[in-house]
């Protein structure tokens, strides 16, 4: 009777302890693979048209279009919404193979890239053709894509819930110990990770702003206020924080390094993003917010620098950058880790997402609002609904006052034959 009784204690244990495998390895849904089915041929069709209409062209039409100069804003978000419309197909039809294989957590993924790419597709249509009906279909595709991803693997959701426990549990105990933030290795001053870096860049888009303002009011004009903003919403001057942002990572790990190494690699890196950034601006709007060209050493002879980069930099400027580096390795970075360690580190990762969904839509409306004011410097009316949006809500006069220290030149870029850069 003993050995006979233990028999049953020990057998339920097996499929308690199975259920999650056997749960893995069962069978998907006949529904869910009859869509599987419907993703593949579909995404294979288009994928096929788009690669005719693409060898067509190469063949037959490459002449007509290369005869256009004018790379409008629609011309532009209709070519990224080409690309993710070959992207979606690869997608789907990896989506659909996987679902007819059983393999739960790769369809599961898969779907949630889908969802991403059906959003991201879905607001470029919104902005070349409107809000109309058609945008239904995208929003149908995105439910349908959820249920399946919530329903083909469960336990990404378990997984995730246990990842989530467990940062949170190391987070409490850094933020107890006071090392929120820093390096864990010990090789470097902080944590290189998304949360950090942003708050470098939002923070010294700030820092930099106004930094540049006071320079301008007390020595390029005294008294005289100028908005250098470089963000069509807010306080800031993204070449500043993109500039903090480089020098981070790369003096991460020599904070404790010679100074004067420090502040060569600042003024090597401050200097060339900054002659980047001026010459991505003009050759693709046109576009000049500052020019050193004819500045001098000490008023005897012409800056090399500048020279050398077309007034895009200058030795002043990039001795500027050298000292904001030093300064900001040295005695603000402690700083702003003490003070971005003041979000509650259960609200941090909320709080980060929402600010970082916010300056992404900044950054895509600035890129947006330039490329429409260059259009209509260059004479081309309107001729989508996102371009209408911006023509309405942000004219000429609008951009003039909110970027009062650029001009638009539509001579100045590579898209008009001929133009020098």
């Amino acid at each position: 009777m003993s050995a006979a009784a233990s028999i049953p204690s020990a057998t339920p244990s097996a499929p308690a302890s199975a259920e999650p495998s056997a749960r893995a390895n069962s069978k998907i849904p006949l529904l869910m693979k009859i869509y599987g089915v419907i993703s593949l041929v579909s995404g294979a069709t288009v994928l096929v048209g788009g690669a005719l209409i693409i060898w067509s062209l190469a063949n037959g039409g490459a002449d007509a279009v290369g005869h256009s100069y004018h790379v409008t804003l629609t011309v532009t978000l209709t070519v990224i919404q080409l690309v993710l419309v070959f992207v979606h197909c690869i997608s789907a039809i990896a989506f659909g193979i996987s679902l007819l294989r059983n393999r739960r957590r790769h369809a599961a993924l898969y779907a949630y890239l889908l969802v991403l790419l059906n959003i991201v597709i879905g607001l470029i249509t919104i902005m070349l053709l409107g809000f109309k009906g058609h945008v239904a279909d995208p929003l149908i595709r995105i439910a349908i894509l959820l249920v399946i991803a919530a329903t083909v693997d469960p336990s990404l959701n378990r997984e995730r819930e246990l990842a989530r426990q467990r940062r949170d549990k190391e987070l409490a105990q850094e933020a107890a110990a006071g090392t929120l933030g820093r390096a864990k290795d010990g090789r470097g001053f902080i944590e290189l990770n998304f949360f950090n870096l942003f708050w470098v860049f939002t923070v010294c888009c700030v820092i930099g702003l106004i930094i540049e303002t006071i320079y301008h009011m007390v020595i390029v004009d005294p008294g005289h206020y100028q908005d250098r903003a470089g963000m069509l919403f807010g306080p800031f001057s993204p070449i500043y924080g993109f500039g903090a942002t480089l020098m981070t990572i790369a003096l991460n790990r020599f904070y404790k390094a010679n100074p004067l190494i420090i502040f060569l690699v600042s003024a090597v890196i401050g200097g060339a993003f900054e002659a980047a950034t001026s010459w991505f601006m003009e050759v693709s709007f046109g576009a000049v917010a500052w020019d050193y060209s004819g500045f001098t050493i000490f008023g005897l002879f012409p800056d090399p620098i500048a020279e050398l980069t077309g007034g895009r930099t200058s030795t002043l400027f990039m001795c500027m950058w050298g000292a904001l580096g030093f300064v900001w390795i040295k005695f603000c970075l402690p700083w702003l880790l003490r003070l971005i360690n003041r979000i509650p580190w259960q609200w941090r990762y909320a709080v980060t997402t929402v600010c970082a969904l916010l300056m992404l839509v900044n950054g895509v409306m600035t890129l947006q609002s330039l490329e429409c004011w260059y259009d209509r410097e260059s004479g081309l009316q309107p001729n989508s609904p996102v371009e209408v949006f911006y023509a309405k809500h942000f004219d000429n006069a609008y951009m003039q006052h909110r970027f009062q220290s650029m001009t638009i030149t539509p001579e100045k870029t590579a898209r008009v034959p001929g133009a020098a850069n």
